[in-house]
């Protein structure tokens, strides 16, 4: 027995004394930018362009941090949804960690073609796109959800580990999409799923007002008002933002809506988004007027 006893304390010592797990959570932003590049651009052209660098300096300033963090690991695209290539800044394409500083940092061999460099190429290129691009309308709901499907705008989350150590690397997919909520396309006879123009807008508009409700109550009791939901594996993982640039109801020059609030296309739209993408499995949903 006291041979059992000495070899019980002498294995929970060693055990007691040995490594423990040093596991690590990190979490970065991939940001994707979106833009409806129809006709609404010529109320206020450069508006987007204005909202869009703000993103651009978020993502240079409070993710990447020059000077300040070490091994980001963020990225940040620009595509029009007429587009199937992106201009792309991705900080994890640099998997040295020494280099990948230099670049953020813009010293060394990265000096004046470094992260500064490419943010301002960067900025160029998507004003080179809204100033060649007008569409005359597009299934923007049904390329968003080609774009998920095929993973071409989410970052996964992974780790890495030693065998003992692991670190978990997560990514905040953020999509913002630059448009006026009006989902209005050509060949509406032929597909008219994601369809969502002025007659259902007034449709829902002529609904509240015949049964005197507000615009939720109307989208909740009748599910024909509604966008169709579509849940994909990917919407999870998505943080979608809608930026609204534009209100075809408000009367800039006598600066008066044509409806009353709560009736308003901006309301409306909102309302049908937000219940769209509720619905749709997102893992948040904004809508921003600017």
């Amino acid at each position: 027995m006291k041979i059992l006893f000495v070899f019980g304390s002498v294995l929970l010592l060693l055990t007691s004394c040995g490594s423990q797990p040093d596991n690590k959570r990190l979490t970065y932003k991939n940001i994707v930018i979106l833009s409806d590049l129809s006709d609404r651009l010529n109320i206020m052209p450069t508006k987007d362009l204005d909202e869009i660098h703000k993103i651009v300096q978020y993502f240079k300033n409070e993710c990447v941090k020059p000077g300040e963090k070490i091994g980001d690991k963020s990225s940040i695209s620009f595509s029009a949804f007429s587009q199937k290539n992106a201009v792309t800044i991705d900080i994890n394409q640099i998997k040295n960690l020494a280099e990948k500083q230099r670049f953020i940092n813009s010293t060394g061999e990265y000096k004046g073609i470094g992260l500064s460099h490419r943010i301002v190429t960067f900025e160029d290129s998507i004003k080179k796109v809204y100033d060649k691009t007008r569409n005359p309308g597009l299934d923007l709901i049904s390329i968003l959800i080609e774009k998920i499907e095929n993973k071409s705008i989410i970052k996964s989350n992974t780790f890495v580990t030693d065998g003992l150590d692991t670190t978990f690397i997560n990514y905040d997919n953020d999509v913002y999409i630059f448009t006026d909520g009006y989902l209005e396309y050509r060949n509406k006879s032929a597909n008219s799923q994601f369809y969502f123009g002025v007659p259902e807008i007034e449709k829902i508009r002529q609904y509240c007002i015949a049964n005197h409700v507000d615009i939720l109550t109307a989208l909740e009791t009748n599910s024909s008002l509604n966008l169709p939901v579509i849940k994909s594996n990917g919407n999870q993982f998505l943080d979608l933002h809608i930026l609204e640039t534009h209100e075809r109801d408000f009367d800039t020059k006598n600066q008066i809506y044509k409806y009353s609030k709560g009736l308003r296309d901006n309301e409306i739209l909102e309302a049908v988004w937000r219940k769209w993408a509720q619905g749709s499995g997102f893992r948040s949903f904004e809508w921003k007027k600017y």
